[in-house]
């Protein structure tokens, strides 16, 4: 992997930067949520994205770094765990065999997301994209995999935490990169995200001061 961390990090950021004019503001009810691979993250903050910028700018970005880690981190343990590898493949494989996955082939920047929108009191949904996934799920239940020995649990606790400080080693040298692309990532910013930011404001400013609000 040396060398090659730098290559996919850039490529990435091409890739977002291409993605960026397309993005506009929501005009929907907002979530209540917070989004847990944004918040906080370390590799929004190294790239300059945790703050006053929109979280499907943020999230876009985000995910597109998670790739980077999930690739390298699954051929780490494809080469060098191959207990963790098989348990990984036979959940995949299970997976695969479900007939309905709401999530599957979501560009970068809508994975990770909740399928559906947060309800509103009183008015309950017909359906959700997460029911209709847990009812296919459950109509292709498989038998549950025999247990694990006390070794076999064991070797696999060391297995997952080897993967974790792969994982975390991995991210602390995306975020150093990272930094090497600050500008050109603030500078599209400025140009593509703040002005609709601005302008959906000032949108707001307008409405507000209509003829009809209480002064």
């Amino acid at each position: 992997m040396e060398g090659s961390v730098e290559a996919r990090v850039s490529h990435e950021v091409d890739r977002w930067l291409a993605w960026l004019p397309r993005w506009r503001p929501g005009t929907h009810r907002g979530r209540v949520r917070l989004c847990t691979r944004c918040f906080g993250s370390p590799i929004l903050a190294a790239a300059g994205l945790d703050v006053d910028v929109p979280h499907p700018v943020q999230h876009a970005f985000s995910m597109r770094m998670k790739g980077i880690i999930d690739v390298a981190v699954d051929d780490y343990t494809a080469r060098n765990l191959p207990m963790l590898h098989r348990e990984i493949r036979l959940a995949e494989e299970r997976k695969a065999r479900r007939p309905y996955r709401a999530g599957e082939g979501l560009d970068p920047e809508y994975r990770g997301l909740e399928l559906d929108p947060d309800p509103t009191p009183g008015e309950p949904f017909l359906f959700t994209l997460q029911g209709l996934e847990a009812d296919a799920a459950a109509e292709t239940a498989e038998p549950a995999p025999r247990p694990f020995t006390p070794e076999e649990k064991e070797a696999l606790r060391e297995e997952v935490r080897l993967a974790d400080d792969f994982a975390k080693q991995l991210g602390r040298r995306i975020c150093a990169e990272l930094a090497r692309h600050r500008q050109r990532i603030a500078n599209a910013v400025e140009r593509l995200v703040e002005p609709q930011v601005a302008e959906l404001l000032a949108d707001l400013d307008r409405e507000l001061d209509a003829p009809g609000w209480p002064g």
